[in-house]
């Protein structure tokens, strides 16, 4: 019987994520199994969340990888915060916007959805207008749209919302790539995932609650509708000096993620900030050279997730698999509404370098 893992070769990740996995990162996978309740492993991490409060730029207590990919983060936020009495507003511009309405259905929530156009941003002004006719318990947002390369302008959103209202935001895409303040922002519950700028395989995923956050979640009045994420059960597992077993937590999933973590703190998160942008734009030059154009208007790109326009005449599916099977480079496709007139170019943590984009325009151009 020939082993399936064989035919699986390097491959240059350049698409909505995972990105390509750092060496160190794979250095850090090897790393001995240890049980789940072992002190050298709840060192690690106590060390993780340490790091993670320093990258996201935050003081929250609550703030740990759960065990899980992005949608697990994303899910583990909704289900801890939302009760039965709560009204909860969506802004929605992307496939990811649609998933937290998909999830709150779920979960029988009451919800209201701010719908703007695929591909733009939100319009503040039209957030204000929503706002000042409803009150709502929490207003959610996607920060970096991975469906469009839309970067939404969270920084601004907290200013027009009531004092006790909470705030949600995805940073599944943005957490170290782009600059995210938590704390300066006002957001109050936050989500990312391991695979895209931390350089990780999927598996372990950044979350962090504001204090006011962290008091809803222990003062709810109904057991939190999914046991796997539950916040209460898993503050007693890593936090306090005795230990409650919860859940067997992805050992080497955790390695990984600290790994990414401290190499995101050895570069320095303002560097990796801007080493994102320089690669961006020699792509976004690259590709206007060989007749490209971006889909997302140049103050609201994100310089991690990059739409693209198709040409005109180009197959999309034909092009994709050449570059994978040809060239061994992955970059995505369109969803919704862009299906086939779009291609996602992921420039995120390992992969945002000038020479994976040269690699990359090399090929498109040969096959264009």
């Amino acid at each position: 019987m020939n082993n399936k893992l064989a035919d699986i070769n390097k491959t240059l990740l350049m698409g909505p994520g995972p990105s390509s996995v750092s060496p160190s990162v794979y250095k850090a996978l090897s790393t001995y199994t240890v049980g789940h309740l072992d002190k050298r492993f709840l060192d690690v991490m106590d060390e993780t969340k340490e790091m993670l409060r320093e990258m996201l730029k935050t003081k929250n207590n609550l703030t740990l990888p759960v065990s899980g990919t992005g949608t697990a983060a994303m899910e583990s936020c909704f289900v801890n915060l939302i009760e039965k009495s709560d009204k909860i507003l969506i802004i929605e511009n992307g496939y990811f916007g649609s998933r937290m309405v998909n999830i709150c259905q779920r979960l029988n929530a009451d919800i209201d959805v701010l719908n703007f156009k695929w591909g733009e941003p939100l319009v503040i002004d039209d957030l204000k207008k929503k706002l000042n006719k409803n009150k709502y318990t929490i207003v959610a947002v996607v920060h970096a749209e991975t469906s469009t390369g839309v970067r939404n302008p969270v920084e601004e959103i907290r200013e027009h919302l009531d004092d006790d209202t909470l705030f949600l935001v995805d940073a599944v895409t943005s957490f170290g790539t782009i600059d995210l303040q938590v704390d300066r922002w006002g957001i109050d519950a936050v989500y990312s995932c391991s695979q895209k700028g931390l350089s990780c395989p999927p598996g372990a995923s950044p979350v962090s609650f504001s204090a006011r956050a962290e008091q809803k979640i222990l003062k709810r009045g109904t057991l939190v509708p999914n046991f796997y994420l539950d916040m209460k059960q898993i503050i007693k597992y890593l936090d306090g000096s005795q230990r409650a077993y919860h859940h067997t937590a992805p050992i080497n999933s955790m390695y990984a993620i600290y790994q990414g973590l401290y190499d995101l703190k050895s570069e320095g998160l303002s560097k990796t900030i801007d080493r994102h942008l320089e690669v961006h734009n020699i792509l976004v030059e690259g590709l206007e050279q060989i007749g490209i154009k971006m889909l997302v208007d140049k103050p609201y790109r994100l310089p991690s997730l990059n739409a693209v326009i198709i040409p005109r005449g180009a197959d999309d599916l034909k092009i994709r698999e050449k570059l994978l099977l040809e060239h061994d480079i992955e970059i995505g496709a369109g969803l919704g509404p862009f299906a086939g007139k779009i291609w996602r170019i992921g420039l995120m943590g390992y992969s945002a370098k000038a020479s994976n984009v040269e690699r990359l325009l090399g090929a498109l151009n040969k096959l264009l």
